[in-house]
């Protein structure tokens, strides 16, 4: 039998089948191994196993009676089932192996910075993750995002993680759905239409309330970037800012955090959510400020950047955006919007630090855009 020995986590690797026949050689050799290994945990590794029967059971029991801190990954479909019907899912931590989905000559139906959307079918579509590998992140986004389901988010539920080459992938069936972008595009006399049911899945987020403790809370991270960003800022603005965000009053209401038209796909005459890996709780003025750096302020210190990631011209962009924000707000305000815009700005800055740094012209431009406001503004009320 192969073993692996890495930070003291035995991974035992099965292969074939495991069943009365090699069950007393297999439990002899794994004895051999785990009496000569010193060791804090034991992964069972069953991406090559195909069958496991009552005996082989035993041998897993008998495993974790013995050492406790026992799981198994990569479990093919097969093999899973058994281990649920016997009740060890309930027992142990179980992982099932990822199915590989192939995506050549899939259509793009959406991309975002974090992932890419493909159709690879007519019923499914695969967001395939560009930016992490860990199953446990995703899986959290997962969670987050049935949990705003059953509060009656429009939400595109998930069927399970995928594996796509060397990357993640969600998969979600889907019937005939293409995202809000390209429903602007293809149908510009339907515009003031596609505004409106917007700005009422926006809200319908915003005025929906959750309690779980596992949801973030949006002002919480806001007042982690500023700690991030603090040596960027002079010390009079880092104090402001700080407590201009303190102000913001508490609200149990979804924000999602990254709701431009790409990470919204419409399946007739419904707008569902796509990606949920932002989704928070807070006021939401977190969420206007979110929406207004993909419409807007990315654009300003990097031109062509509309058309590089929303694939729409800036003027569309930012026309899309005041119009969002007007019917949102039940009539125009420059003053909230330039509250609104701080937020954005703070949260650009930070952006620049962590995931832009390369362009330098854009941390300059949006620190200076949001010293202009914090020296204009003395509170970011916007009721």
């Amino acid at each position: 039998m192969r073993f692996e020995l890495n930070d003291n986590v035995l991974t035992l690797f099965f292969e074939g089948e495991l069943n009365s026949y090699n069950a007393d050689a297999i439990d002899n050799e794994i004895e051999q191994i785990v009496t000569k290994q010193k060791f804090n945990k034991i992964i069972l590794n069953f991406e090559h196993l195909v069958y496991i029967s009552s005996a082989g059971l035993r041998i897993v029991l008998k495993l974790k009676q013995r050492f406790n801190d026992v799981s198994i990954v990569d479990a093919t479909l097969e093999v899973y089932d058994v281990l649920s019907m016997t009740g060890f899912v309930n027992m142990m931590p179980i992982k099932k192996a990822l199915k590989t989905v192939y995506i050549s000559g899939a259509q793009i139906v959406g991309e975002g910075f974090f992932s890419t959307v493909y159709r690879i079918d007519k019923d499914t579509i695969i967001k395939v993750f560009n930016r992490t590998s860990d199953t446990a992140q995703i899986e959290r986004e997962l969670k987050l995002a049935k949990q705003a389901f059953v509060l009656g988010i429009p939400t595109a539920i998930s069927f399970d993680i995928v594996k796509v080459g060397d990357k993640l992938g969600v998969r979600f069936e889907m019937l005939d759905c293409k995202s809000l972008k390209n429903t602007f595009l293809d149908n510009p006399d339907n515009y003031d239409e596609y505004v409106k049911k917007y700005v009422q899945l926006l809200k319908k987020i915003n005025t929906t309330e959750c309690f779980s403790p596992d949801m973030p809370k949006i002002k919480e991270k806001y007042l982690e970037k500023i700690e991030l960003i603090k040596p960027l800022l002079e010390e009079k603005y880092y104090q402001k800012v700080k407590a201009l965000v303190e102000s913001i009053p508490e609200r149990q209401t979804f924000v999602h955090g990254d709701c431009h038209f790409k990470n919204i796909m419409v399946q007739g005459d419904d707008f569902l959510l796509i990606d949920m890996d932002t989704l928070s709780v807070g006021h939401p003025i977190f969420e206007l400020a979110a929406l207004y750096a993909p419409y807007v302020a990315f654009e300003e210190d990097d031109p062509g950047n509309s058309e590089k990631f929303l694939g729409v011209k800036p003027e569309f962009a930012k026309k899309l955006y005041l119009d969002v924000f007007t019917g949102y707000m039940g009539g125009f305000d420059q003053d909230k919007l330039n509250k609104v815009r701080l937020i954005c700005y703070l949260h650009m800055v930070w952006w620049s630090k962590v995931n832009d740094k390369t362009i330098n012209q854009r941390l300059e431009g949006c620190r200076s855009r949001l010293y202009e406001l914090l020296d204009q503004y003395d509170d970011v009320n916007i009721e």
